[in-house]
């Protein structure tokens, strides 16, 4: 077992390896001046970019296979496992997408996001447990894996949408897109403070022991591995020359994983400022000329036909395939978990970005605000709420 997981372990490496490179032969494929126009060296670059994509998503779908073997489920069952199993997803999704529509500048946005997304996930531990009792079961796969697969989908949507306003939005002027877009860009940024931070203090092999009282008044102990800025429920230092909290929060909320989420917050805002000061430019200046060559009407027709099949498989996986789960596991269809919450939330705004869509014509600018809004509810739920608020799922 030890073999295939290190086995495992290296072809998710080669997958985020091939998904760099990749990205390097899009960018030499969206180069140009004019819409419509592709030359042959450019096909070439769109051609290899494609080739090395397939090949780290063959990787990838191999790492996926041979830790579900290693481990005799799943991987599904855990942030590590989730969001690596999601970066896949969106990387399979902007395959199909790409066959379809033969455009490379949307790899030029969408590998870079699955980047982010897998490099995310590298910060959490990786091992292979056991499944708890309440995971034993075959919806495991049905509602997870479903409820990914729709989420990918629409961050194709998202990523299509992001390209449409790198392009349309005049950056030269100050006005309210302008700045939304940057706050976008700032918001991707922040994932990578993410990283950042953690790889930080995990490199200074930093721990910090405290005892703790949960929700449920029973005692339990807890390590952090940043700085403790925030202290769980009537905390007890076990580590005397470690920082003390600033500030005790209540049983609801994981203390120590919103610590982790404001170490990222000052990492990302930092390393956003870093950016800012060297290149004295808004980032959505720098990544505005790769999307110079965009056709808007494609843009707008992916980011719609992506929305029209990914909302559907999310309906199926986050809601009507969780509910039948959680009646068989909890006894009830629903329970205002804050998971549960923020799926139907997220289910509402695409539910709003179909109807705006048909019955008042919001396409183009509208529409791709509306993706990108989107994406970022989603990225909300799975990190925010999966790393802060307390609640049946917690376990993950």
């Amino acid at each position: 077992m030890t073999q295939l997981v290190s086995i495992s372990s290296n072809l998710l490496f080669v997958a985020f390896v091939c998904y760099l490179i990749a990205t390097l032969f899009f960018g030499g494929a969206v180069k140009g001046t004019k819409v419509g126009t592709t030359s042959n060296s450019e096909k070439r670059w769109g051609l290899l970019g494609i080739i090395v994509t397939i090949i780290g998503f063959i990787s990838h779908l191999a790492y996926f296979i041979t830790r579900w073997i290693a481990g005799g489920h799943a991987p599904v069952s855990n942030l590590f496992e989730f969001t690596t199993a999601f970066g896949m997803m969106v990387v399979g999704s902007f395959i199909l997408i790409y066959f379809i529509y033969k455009t490379p500048v949307l790899g030029l946005f969408a590998l870079p996001i699955a980047i982010i997304i897998i490099g995310y996930a590298s910060m959490f531990p990786s091992e292979i447990t056991p499944l708890i009792p309440a995971l034993k079961s075959y919806w495991l796969y049905v509602h997870v894996i479903t409820a990914a697969l729709g989420e990918s989908i629409l961050a194709i949507s998202a990523v299509a949408g992001l390209v449409y306003l790198l392009k349309s939005v005049d950056i030269s002027k100050k006005s309210k897109q302008r700045f939304w877009l940057e706050a976008v860009m700032y918001t991707l940024i922040l994932a990578v403070g993410f990283v950042a931070s953690t790889t930080t203090f995990s490199l200074m092999d930093y721990e910090a022991s405290f005892n703790y009282v949960d929700k449920e008044q029973k005692a339990k102990s807890i390590i952090y591995n940043t700085p403790p800025l925030f202290g769980m429920n009537e905390y007890e230092a076990l580590t005397p020359e470690a920082m003390t909290p600033l500030v005790e929060t209540p049983s609801i909320i994981n203390a120590k994983k919103l610590t982790t989420v404001t170490w990222s917050l000052l990492f990302g805002t930092l390393l956003y400022g870093l950016i800012r000061l060297i290149t004295r430019k808004p980032i959505s200046a720098l990544l505005k000329p790769f999307a110079q060559k965009a056709n808007l009407q494609l843009m707008d027709e992916i980011g719609y036909r992506a929305v029209s099949i990914g909302f559907p498989i999310f309906t199926l996986g986050a809601l009507i395939f969780a509910m039948i789960w959680a009646h068989e596991a909890w006894a009830r269809f629903w329970g205002w978990d804050p998971k549960e919450v923020w799926a139907l939330i997220t289910w509402l705004f695409y539910a709003a970005f179909m109807h705006l869509r048909f019955s008042k014509g919001w396409q183009g600018e509208k529409s791709a605000w509306l993706a990108v809004i989107g994406f970022i509810i989603i990225m909300f739920n799975l990190i925010a709420v999966n790393l802060i608020i307390a609640g049946l799922h917690s376990y993950a």
